[in-house]
């Protein structure tokens, strides 16, 4: 299996691309695949953690694939080991060529390095691919480099996936990243509102680094830890503008036809279609009648979509 490991901890000699590879989209497997070619050295993804910019600018960075989670993506295309380099302070300050010197040559002892032809790194990101091609020079190293990976609506990248599940656009989301989306929580105690009123939910806790499609009622698949069955259910991803307006967002999971005490196990959910925007009814009985539309409207879509 795949490993998740430090800098010390790698199987060397590598072929290595560095990166944050975050959704593992068609533009990041391309670069993979220069990768895993180079089949003598083991095939490596480096990339830093946390994000760089979360340590100098203290800016939010939510992913669309936690490190853990990338581990079968990654795996799959080829690749055998997943390095995170530890960022703080005194890293950003390392010059770009310090960086090719100390950490992909000596520490990881790269003997591919592949990388985009946009790659940025080192202190105030002055290093570049003629970086690497310089302080190279005169070491059995080879350097590829891949183009930037374009459609008909210009680069591809995480951040136009984002957009897109901002906006609900999950299907050319899930074009981008060649695989549906999902995420994963541990069911915790709710209020017991959604059983009260007959449609029984499972509260998920979320890892609050982990990016959420934009709020609203959704068709979604669930599938319950160490199971590979998916389950039909409704997904309510937001705030509770019926039950209390002034409650913090939540994920909640009705699994159709299905009755399974799920208190404390995990589950993965892999949101379809929306359904509608979140609503204010009057009263839980106009709740509940919403919810059975909900459910009819999410079966209806699951008859032309594959498990």
């Amino acid at each position: 299996m795949i490993s998740l490991i430090s800098p010390s901890e790698v199987n060397n000699p590598t072929s290595i691309a560095i990166g944050s590879f975050d959704g593992v989209h068609a533009g990041h497997r391309k670069l993979i695949e220069s990768v895993v070619e180079e089949n003598k050295f083991t095939p490596t993804i480096a990339s830093f953690w946390p994000h760089p910019r979360e340590v100098l600018y203290k800016e939010s960075r939510l992913r669309l694939d936690l490190p853990e989670e990338k581990l079968p993506i990654l795996e799959d295309l080829g690749i055998e080991q997943l390095v995170l380099i530890p960022f703080d302070k005194k890293l950003s300050y390392l010059s770009a060529e310090r960086f090719v010197k100390d950490i992909l040559i000596n520490q990881l002892q790269a003997k591919n390095i592949s990388v985009g032809a946009n790659f940025k790194f080192g202190f105030r990101r002055s290093g570049d691919i003629n970086t690497i091609k310089d302080t190279i020079k005169g070491e059995d190293i080879k350097l590829k480099i891949t183009p930037i990976l374009e459609d008909e609506e210009g680069r591809i990248s995480s951040s136009r996936i984002r957009n897109l599940l901002q906006n609900n656009d999950l299907q050319n989301a899930f074009k981008m990243l060649n695989r549906p989306y999902s995420f994963k929580g541990k069911v915790v105690k709710g209020k017991g509102i959604g059983k009260s009123i007959g449609w029984p939910t499972a509260n998920l806790e979320i890892d609050g680094r982990k990016f959420l499609p934009g709020e609203g009622v959704y068709a979604a698949w669930t599938t319950i830890e160490n199971s590979n069955q998916k389950i039909a259910s409704v997904m309510n991803l937001g705030s509770q503008p019926t039950i209390n307006p002034l409650l913090p967002s939540a994920v909640e999971v009705h699994l159709i036809n299905e009755d399974i005490n799920l208190y404390g196990l995990n589950l993965s959910v892999e949101p379809v279609e929306k359904l509608r925007s979140q609503i204010q009814f009057e009263n839980t009985d106009q709740l509940s009648n919403q919810i059975k539309k909900d459910r009819d409207n999410a079966l209806k879509i699951f008859k032309n979509y594959k498990k």
